[in-house]
């Protein structure tokens, strides 16, 4: 009868084919693509000549006829013409900021400059200035000098007063003692921390003040 399954009757199931999607094109790269450019800007560094991919860029320095901005390829065919490259300095600026200089040159420069601050980052030494908690003026101006001198090498100084016997008592005049100390250095270093009592010794460590370098490319 219509409408009932004959239990004798083999049940044939059919294949229900799902609807093929279609495929969406985002225009993005690849993920292998987006990975390899990661890694590639990472060991790159700064970007220069056709590594810069940006409409226009600003070009600066005194190697160009007009500080201004540039189309991209104009600015690049500039560099190639002085026989030297166009390199990114600053690339949050918008446009990004360029100037024309020879980069192995410049990349040189770099590493040498930060091997010489490293070699005179780790030769810095502490040099320690004792004092009495009524150290007499002639004594103080000594020894202000000589941490003058220190300062100027790029070394730290500690200064400490060793409170002997009975004198922990004076505790309070070595702290200004040492605070005019720092008062009077303050145009070669700074002090860390303020003076500290540790047992029977009030130190202060003043480092020195790091100069600005100024460095123009041409």
């Amino acid at each position: 009868m219509g409408g009932f399954i004959n239990p004798k009757e083999p049940i044939t199931f059919t294949n229900r084919q799902e609807p093929e999607m279609p495929m969406v094109t985002t225009g993005l790269p690849a993920t292998e693509d987006l990975i390899r450019a990661s890694k590639e800007g990472k060991n790159r560094g700064q970007r220069c000549n056709e590594q810069i991919r940006v409409p226009e860029v600003r070009v600066v320095g005194d190697n160009v006829p007009e500080q201004r901005v540039y189309p991209i390829a104009e600015a690049i065919k500039m560099a190639h013409d002085l026989e030297l490259d166009l390199v990114e300095i600053s690339e949050s600026a918008v446009p990004p900021v360029c100037k024309i200089i020879d980069y192995q040159k410049y990349v040189y420069q770099q590493k040498k400059k930060a091997k010489e601050m490293k070699a005179n980052a780790s030769k810095q030494e502490l040099k320690e200035l004792r004092f009495g908690p009524q150290t007499d003026e002639h004594d103080f101006q000594f020894k202000l000098n000589h941490a003058k001198e220190f300062l100027k090498d790029g070394d730290k100084v500690k200064a400490f007063v060793y409170f002997k016997g009975r004198s922990i008592v004076f505790s309070e005049q070595g702290e200004k003692l040492l605070l005019r100390f720092a008062l009077e250095l303050e145009e070669f270093g700074k002090a860390e921390k303020m003076p500290l009592l540790e047992g029977k010794r009030m130190s202060m460590i003043i480092a020195p003040i790091k100069k600005k370098v100024i460095i123009c490319q041409n």
